[in-house]
């Protein structure tokens, strides 16, 4: 196996960080980014010595300048915020600002590592999506939309790609909920914006809040190994395909979705 150079945006907490793990474990070089400077040394520290652990806050052009010289043979753009709510109701402005940090930034990003690689003949991007960018979520849906839009950007540039002929791949991983604290908090978002005078009755929203509950339960994945593999696959393949999805169980909810028309 080839080891690559790979860059990972948001790689402090959950997902990004086990793949940062994972891909460290089978000699790549790895490149750990983190929103916040408070959080450099701590993932330094876990992840050890051969990691290179830098702040890359994705919205702040500045800190999106500081990838420009570096040779990376893999982006894989994982950094996102989570925000939901009844399109009735929530604030249209956070809609707009999560739209710009969970598309408008990566594909900012993406352009700044486009031009080495399109110089050296070569890579790769990764774009995190989300199973809910492939089947609507109600009161997800500002997430929602911004993963719908990912995941149609990294097919659409994955096609202008093959047309460009430099050897450069765009693969999405599409992961179902897991274990990691980011969904739960998704989840609770959509609670802001249901005050006294909210469309939505006090007993709607509290069987909402239990039926959330149980949800999560039954649905969150406890360990991210799954999806991880998905992403070193997806790392490592010479030809990597459009779609990986993860949990297994979730590639099939997909499936089944598309059938239903869903």
């Amino acid at each position: 196996m080839k080891t690559k150079t790979v860059l990972i945006t948001g790689a402090g907490t959950g997902i990004g960080k086990d793949t940062a793990k994972s891909l460290l474990a089978r000699g790549h070089t790895v490149y750990a980014t983190t929103h916040y400077q408070a959080e450099v040394a701590g993932l330094k520290k876990e992840l050890g010595e051969s990691a290179h652990v830098f702040k890359l806050d994705i919205t702040c052009a500045d800190d999106r300048a500081q990838i420009a010289d570096l040779e990376i043979d893999v982006l894989i753009n994982n950094a996102g915020q989570g925000q939901s709510g009844s399109l009735a109701e929530i604030d249209i402005d956070r809609v707009r600002q999560l739209f710009e940090v969970n598309l408008f930034a990566s594909l900012e990003l993406t352009q700044i590592a486009l031009q080495n690689m399109v110089r050296r003949n070569g890579g790769t991007i990764i774009f995190i999506s989300s199973i809910v960018g492939r089947v609507p979520a109600p009161f997800m849906m500002p997430y929602s939309m911004t993963k719908f839009s990912l995941s149609a950007a990294a097919a659409g540039l994955r096609e202008e790609m093959k047309v460009l002929d430099k050897g450069i791949h765009v693969p999405v991983v599409e992961p179902g909920p897991y274990h990691t604290g980011f969904n739960q908090t998704l989840s609770d978002s959509r609670f802001e914006w249901m005050a006294k005078d909210s469309l939505f009755s006090r007993q709607q929203i509290a069987k909402m809040k239990t039926d959330t509950n149980k949800q999560m339960r039954l649905l969150e994945s406890k360990s991210t190994a799954s999806v991880v593999r998905k992403i070193v696959s997806a790392t490592e393949a010479r030809k990597p395909r459009l779609r990986y999805v993860a949990p297994l169980h979730f590639a099939i909810l997909v499936r089944l979705a598309r059938i239903l028309g869903v």
